[in-house]
C-alpha cells in the first residue's frame, strides 16, 4: 500500500531490500523486495457491525432492511467465540477537512460505461438499502480471520469496507486489527451523525483520528440519502453501481503506483482521509450497489460482477446470497493460473510477467436499492 512511516507498504505487500518471485504459480518480476502477504475461508454475515475472527470455515448468511432509524437489538451471530458483535454508542462530532468532490461524468475511470442521469429518483419516494455481505479470508489467514473488515449499519443506511495491509505481518503486526478498529470507529461516528444525513467523509475523518492500532488499511464508506448515494473511497477497495445489467459507476482506484495503493495509518504517517475521493451519485430503485475490497476487484471485471447480479436478481436471490455468489466467482478467478484478471492486466501494463488471479481476502457487501413501495 502507501508509504507508512519509515516502511514502504503496498496493498498486500511489504517492501524491503530482498527480491523474490511469486504470483499464482507464475514468475512475477516484482519491484525490489516485494513480499506478498496473502490471505481465506468463507462466511456471510448479517450484523449492524460485525468484526470477526473465525476459527473454522462456515457459511452464515443474512441481510438488513433499513427503512427507518429505529435502533434494533444487538445481533449475536452464530460464529465462534472469537467473533464480536459490536454495538457502540455515539461519539462526539468533529468537523472534517475539506475533501475534494468527484462528480461522475462517465469518464473518471476506464471501466465506467454509462453516465448516470441527473434526476434518477422521484423526490416523493423513500429509498431503502437492503444489504447483505460475504467474507472469505485468504486460506493462510483463516485462523486469525483475515485482514479485511466491514460493517452494515442498517438503521443508518450505511455500509463500509476496509482492507488491512498484509505486509505489516512481516514486522509482526496484524493490520486486520487496524482495519477492524477503523470500521468499529466508523460505526460509532455514523451513529452520531444527523438522522438521514450521514457524511461519509466526516465519518472517516473521525474514525481515523480515533484509531490507534498499528497497521494501515484502505477504506470505503457509503451512505444512502434522499438524493442518492454519498460515499468516500481511499485506496483500492471501492464500489460499483449496477443498473439494468450494466455497470453505470465504478469508484476509481487510488494508487501511488502499481500495487501501491493509498492507505490510512494511525497518526499522520500514511495517507490522510482528506486524500479520499468523495462521490455524490444519483440512484433509483432497482439499482444494486456492490462494495468490496481488492480481493474482489483484482479478480473480477465489472461486467463479470454485473452478470452475477443479473443472474441473482432473476433467481430472486437476497443480497447476502448475491454477495456469496460474487465471492465464490472471485475466489475461483483468484486461483486460476490462466484466466486474465484485472490484477494480471495491471501487472502486465506495469511491465511485469503475470498471469491469472491474485489470492487475497475477499469482502463483498451487496445493497439492493428499493423504494418505499417495494419494501
Amino acid at each position: 500500500m502507501a508509504v507508512s512511516g519509515s516502511k514502504v507498504v503496498f496493498g498486500d505487500v511489504y517492501v524491503d531490500e530482498l527480491v523474490s518471485s511469486c504470483g499464482n504459480g507464475f514468475e512475477f518480476l516484482k519491484p525490489k523486495g516485494v513480499y506478498f502477504a496473502d490471505r481465506s475461508h468463507i462466511s456471510c454475515q448479517k450484523a449492524g457491525m460485525v468484526l470477526r475472527k473465525q476459527e473454522q470455515p462456515l457459511f452464515v448468511c443474512g441481510h438488513y432492511v433499513s427503512p427507518t432509524m429505529s435502533r434494533n437489538s444487538k445481533y449475536n451471530p452464530p460464529f465462534g467465540p472469537r467473533v464480536k458483535s459490536i454495538r457502540t454508542s455515539p461519539l462526539p462530532c468533529s468537523s472534517s477537512r475539506a475533501v475534494h468532490d468527484v462528480s461522475f461524468d462517465g469518464s473518471s475511470s476506464d471501466d465506467q460505461t454509462t453516465s448516470l442521469p441527473q434526476r434518477a429518483i422521484p423526490s416523493e419516494r423513500t429509498l431503502t438499502l437492503v444489504s447483505g455481505s460475504c467474507y472469505l479470508p485468504h486460506p493462510a489467514k483463516v485462523e486469525k480471520g483475515g485482514e479485511d473488515a466491514h460493517f452494515i449499519c442498517a438503521d443508518e443506511q450505511a455500509i463500509g469496507v476496509a482492507d488491512g495491509v498484509g505486509g505489516w505481518a512481516e514486522v509482526g503486526i496484524d493490520a486486520g486489527e487496524f482495519a477492524r478498529e477503523l470500521m468499529s470507529n466508523s460505526v460509532k461516528a455514523i451513529r452520531d451523525e444527523p438522522k438521514g444525513s450521514v457524511d461519509p467523509a466526516r465519518v472517516l475523518e473521525k474514525a481515523h483520528s480515533s484509531t490507534k492500532s498499528q497497521g494501515s488499511s484502505t477504506a470505503c464508506i457509503i451512505s444512502l440519502h434522499k438524493e442518492g448515494l454519498h460515499a468516500i473511497n481511499l485506496g483500492d477497495s471501492g464500489f460499483i453501481v449496477v443498473r439494468d445489467g450494466s455497470t453505470v459507476f465504478h469508484s476509481p482506484v487510488q494508487q501511488h503506483g502499481f500495487n501501491f495503493t493509498y492507505q490510512l495509518e494511525s497518526g499522520n504517517n500514511g495517507d490522510l482521509p482528506s486524500s479520499g475521493q468523495v462521490f455524490r451519485i444519483p440512484i433509483r430503485p432497482g439499482d444494486v450497489i456492490v462494495a468490496g475490497t481488492d480481493g474482489l476487484f483484482d479478480n473480477l471485471y465489472n461486467n463479470e460482477v454485473a452478470a452475477v447480479v443479473v443472474h441473482a436478481l432473476r433467481a430472486g436471490f437476497s443480497p447476502e446470497s448475491t454477495a456469496k455468489e460474487i465471492v465464490a466467482l472471485a475466489r475461483e478467478r483468484a486461483v486460476d493460473k490462466n484466466k486474465q484478471t484485472p490484477f494480471a492486466k495491471a501487472a502486465q501494463d506495469a511491465g511485469y510477467r503475470y498471469n491469472g488471479g491474485k489470492l487475497d481476502d475477499i469482502t463483498v457487501v451487496v445493497s439492493f436499492i428499493t423504494s418505499s413501495a417495494d419494501v
